[in-house]
């Protein structure tokens, strides 16, 4: 009798700790978050384990969360798996990391204490953005946006912008997921930007809720300095060099243009060199420049011939001239003087010089007289063998003249008509044997310039 007591006694002593809730949960999930900007739920996915008697366990929170599902029925040894649900029911005022406890009760009233810990963080900390490496050769550009936690986002509207493109796109994340988003971009757009790192942004609409990102795009440094060159014109010679920097870094460039000591003369440069160094008779000169991207060098060195070659000409003409002067046999000159008449007519005084550089033969001299005068009967010096007044015509004539000879001939023209303005006489002429050949010199055209007397503007 006193073992049956006894053995009651052991009995009722540990029926509470056999009755007891022995649940073993364990946490398969991460990343838990709360965004306070939204009305979101907190999912833990939880593995309930039931080392006790069967039963119906009741699960509850005193934090202000509504939980789902509230109850749980598990077997000996059953192994469920639960998404467990946690839903604010008033808007949490702490950010961060956020602790809290749930209680689990079995039917025999015993109870368990759990603890989760969730992220509660606005809508801009969801997400974050960014994309891959470009340089200035590329034509695509990718931009990824992911979302962070372990939540699903549906009908996200977002706006990228950057100093390469702007685009807007709708599109839903699941937990954990990255998107990613090939654009299309113009060189255009960006060939004067610097390499570096460029500020992505992106507008994310969510339930009608805003958040601004931040992210940032990293421009690859790559030099690309392209040259060009021109060269045309023989004449004016035109020289056009043309440094193109197409990469994303400042490029230094260094350009020699090398010229001889005669054409540096008439060659002109734009801009001007930075250097210029004589070697010889070579002169070089040098540009030293630094081009940003984007940017051109233009070099434009142009050399005038044209100044040398009417120099030379000039030169030629001049020597020939010269040559054949020497080579003319007779040289006549003529010069014009005025004459005070008694009468008050106009009068002039006419004088040709005949010089023979060499022996001619048979010289006639033929002078013809302007219209409107007459000609003094007097003659100084050698008279004309012909005077013909109807034709205005004199002609004198020489048997021979030697060589280094000179002869001046002269008469006086008069005209009752003054005569104002510049007065011109015809040229004279002289036809002469040379060795049995007859040839012919002209003189030069005299000219005289009347100017209004005195008495006449008084009168």
């Amino acid at each position: 009798m006193k073992k049956i007591l006894l053995l009651t006694a052991l009995i009722l002593l540990f029926l509470p700790v056999v009755l007891a809730i022995n649940v073993e949960i364990t946490k398969q999930s991460s990343n838990e978050v709360l965004i306070t900007d939204l009305k979101t739920s907190a999912v833990f996915d939880l593995k309930f384990e039931n080392l006790g008697s069967s039963d119906t366990f009741k699960l509850y929170n005193l934090v202000g969360m509504s939980m789902s599902p509230k109850n749980i029925y598990l077997d000996n040894k059953e192994i469920k798996e639960i998404k467990l649900t946690f839903t604010p029911i008033e808007e949490l005022k702490i950010k961060g990391l956020y602790n809290f406890k749930f209680t689990i009760r079995g039917s025999d009233e015993s109870e368990i204490e759990k603890s989760l810990t969730l992220n509660v963080i606005e809508l801009k900390d969801a997400f974050e953005i960014g994309s891959k490496d470009f340089n200035s050769d590329s034509s695509t550009l990718k931009v990824y946006i992911k979302n962070k936690y372990n939540v699903n986002f549906d009908n996200i509207n977002a706006k990228f912008k950057s100093s390469f493109f702007n685009f807007e796109e709708e599109f839903s994340l699941e937990s954990n997921e990255r998107k990613s988003f090939e654009i299309r971009v113009d060189k255009e757009d960006f060939k004067k930007l610097m390499a570096g790192f460029y500020t992505l942004t992106a507008e994310i609409n969510v339930e009608k809720k805003k958040a601004d990102i931040e992210g940032t795009i990293k421009f690859v440094e790559k030099g690309d300095l392209k040259t060009e060159s021109k060269d045309y014109g023989i004449i004016i010679n035109t020289k056009i060099i043309k440094k193109i920097n197409q990469g994303n870094i400042v490029s230094g460039s260094q350009t020699i243009i090398k010229k001889n000591i005669i054409s540096r003369l008439f060659t002109s440069f734009s801009p001007e060199p930075d250097i210029s160094e004589r070697q010889g008779f070579l002169v070089y000169y040098t540009w030293n420049k630094n081009i940003n991207p984007g940017e051109t060098l233009e070099i434009v060195v142009k050399t005038n011939w044209l100044f040398p070659f009417i120099l030379i000409l000039l030169i030629i003409v001049t020597v020939v001239l010269a040559k054949q002067y020497t080579k003319t046999n007779l040289s006549l000159k003529k010069k014009v003087a005025f004459v005070h008449a008694k009468g008050g007519e106009f009068a002039l005084k006419v004088s040709i010089l005949i010089h023979s550089r060499k022996y001619v033969e048979k010289v006639s001299i033929i002078d013809k007289l302007p219209a409107l005068v007459k000609i003094y009967e007097r003659f100084g010096g050698e008279k004309p063998i012909r005077i013909d007044e109807k034709n205005k015509r004199m002609e004198w004539s020489f048997e021979k003249l030697e060589e280094g000879e000179t002869r001046i001939l002269s008469y006086i023209i008069y005209s009752k008509i003054g005569v104002l303005g510049k007065f011109a006489l015809p040229t004279a002429t002289a036809i002469y044997e040379k060795e049995g050949k007859i040839q012919e010199t002209e003189s030069n055209r005299a000219f005289f310039i009347a100017e209004q007397r005195k008495k006449d503007i008084e009168d």
